[in-house]
């Protein structure tokens, strides 16, 4: 009779299952030694084959674990076909500088970001913004990666919140204020709100037809100005930045006006990562308590229409 070994006794007693870890656990572990200086920094990961091994689970719970130590810039050459390596430039007690260290403009800082950031299975992206210029933009690399068939994460969701279309905005106003029939910098910031919007989406969604993706894209309308930008990746990582007004000139259909508004692409991007320190975790895990606070409470539905 063959039996069974998840049923074979002991001693007469049935051997009880060890529970498979998580991959976050596995990931908690793995941190664990390259802060305690066991994996040094540049020092090249054992296989995921072996480290599966080790932890009695599945390849697709090393490599999870595996994209969480990356996001927290704690590995590199993850993405690159070999075992991936202890970060070479590790702070004190094992702790990455990691981008933080130099903030630098959004459109310098984002487009990496957000790269790193689908080198994940899941792939979860929530930001809050004035319009999704600088996120559509960014979108650009990690798109042409997969049409490359260098990334193939099987899920991505996007959460986005956008200023209602109903609201006066703090800015962009004209500088000389709105007028009573009609405000030319509203109309103008709506149709950009809208038309970025409806090309983040399309370019997004675009992946299930191409590439068999799990692909959900949603927009939510916030009662109020935001006066920051933030952008919150895979639940690790908290990008953040400041809206700073300025007189700016804004072209409409009719006239030229002076307005007070912010270039959000070259607001400074500061980047907080989850594990780097007590306060970036904390920044991290708040940020998500916020931003959900607003998704599930004051903000409503958003339709991208003109």
């Amino acid at each position: 009779m063959v039996v069974d070994p998840k049923h074979a006794a002991v001693n007469g007693r049935k051997r009880a299952q060890r529970p498979q870890k998580s991959h976050r656990e596995v990931a908690d572990e793995l941190r664990a030694r390259i802060r305690s200086g066991v994996l040094r920094p540049g020092q090249r990961m054992p296989t995921q084959a072996r480290l599966a091994d080790e932890f009695g689970v599945e390849r697709g719970v090393v490599r999870q674990a595996l994209h969480i130590l990356q996001s927290e810039h704690l590995l590199t050459n993850l993405s690159k076909g070999s075992p991936a390596t202890v970060a070479p430039d590790l702070g004190l007690g094992g702790l990455s500088a990691g981008p933080a260290a130099a903030p630098l403009p959004t459109m310098v800082a984002l487009a990496p970001r957000i790269a790193e950031a689908f080198t994940a299975p899941h792939v979860e992206i929530d930001a809050v913004c004035l319009t999704s210029i600088s996120l559509t933009l960014a979108m650009g690399e990690p798109l042409r990666q997969i049409h490359a068939g260098r990334m193939n994460p099987a899920k991505v969701d996007v959460r986005v919140l956008l200023p209602s279309r109903n609201i006066d905005l703090a800015f962009p106003v004209p500088v000389e204020g709105r007028r009573e029939d009609d405000d030319p910098v509203h109309e103008r910031w709506l149709a950009q709100r809208n038309a970025q919007g409806q090309v983040l989406k399309h370019n997004l969604l675009t992946l299930r037809a191409t590439h068999g993706i799990d692909v959900d894209v949603s927009f939510r309308a916030l009662p109020f100005t935001p006066p920051v930008k933030l952008y919150l990746l895979n639940g690790t990582e908290t990008l953040f930045a400041y809206y700073t007004l300025g007189r700016r000139r804004a072209e409409t259909d009719h006239e030229s006006l002076e307005t007070y508004d912010a270039d959000g692409t070259r607001s400074t991007l500061f980047d907080f990562v989850q594990g780097t320190s007590l306060r970036d975790t904390t920044f991290v895990e708040q940020s998500h308590l916020w931003f959900n606070a607003l998704w599930e409470t004051i903000s409503s539905e958003l339709l991208l229409t003109s």
